[in-house]
């Protein structure tokens, strides 16, 4: 009796140690194969990330290259009185910005800028919603480098209150179209609308990235 279970007492831990050493190799085999497909899905991300950033800062050149504009930057000033003119000089009576963005006292926007271009050369070009950007809220174009700008439009903060959806959405906008209808005697931005939104969605779409300068 006592050399029978001396025997199995030797044989049993035996078999146990090679059936958990086949467990730890497999186990081991299939940590392997985990990290070598976590490996390449990360590689693979990180490869599609670094394309995404390219297309995307190549995008917001051409973005940038409409809202430096004097169609776009006019109106996004520096100061609280807007620009006027392909030389974007301050505007002519100084009208002020007010809290708002449609003026203050009787020199309101709407006044002169009627929801229609009025006819003529260098006559007032129109919107219902012309306006600039309000007090808290300024969205400064003007003087403004590439990165500077493209920080600023996708801060959510500094933009409006507008997450990626909206700032998409922004684009098609009938005052930002505007830019594009903006009356005789003027120079229209340097893409065409189509293409501008093209440009806009890509950035954003791509990751919003910005330019390192």
């Amino acid at each position: 009796m006592k050399s029978f279970f001396n025997k199995h007492s030797y044989i049993l831990p035996r078999r146990m140690l090679m059936v958990m050493f086949v467990i730890i190799i497999v186990i081991g085999v299939a940590n392997s194969a985990f990290m070598a497909t976590s490996n390449a899905e990360n590689l693979e991300l990180q490869q599609k990330k670094a394309l995404d950033s390219v297309a995307s800062v190549k995008a917001f050149a051409d973005v940038y290259s409409v809202l430096m504009s004097p169609r776009c930057m006019n109106c996004h000033p520096a100061g609280d009185v807007p620009l006027q003119g392909d030389d974007s000089h301050p505007h002519a009576m100084s009208p002020k910005r007010g809290k708002d963005g449609h003026g203050i006292y009787a020199m309101k926007c709407g006044n002169c800028h009627q929801p229609e271009n009025t006819p003529g050369l260098h006559m007032p070009p129109g919107n219902p919603k012309w306006a600039l950007p309000p007090s808290n809220m300024k969205m400064v174009f003007e003087g403004k480098k590439p990165r500077e700008l493209a920080l600023q439009i996708m801060d959510y903060n500094r933009n409006g209150h507008l997450n990626k959806a909206q700032l998409i959405e922004h684009a098609r906008d009938t005052l930002v179209k505007a830019a594009w209808n903006m009356g005789e005697g003027r120079k229209p931005p340097p893409l065409t609308y189509k293409e501008f939104v093209k440009a806009w969605d890509t950035w954003i779409e791509k990751g919003g990235y910005a330019p390192k300068q």
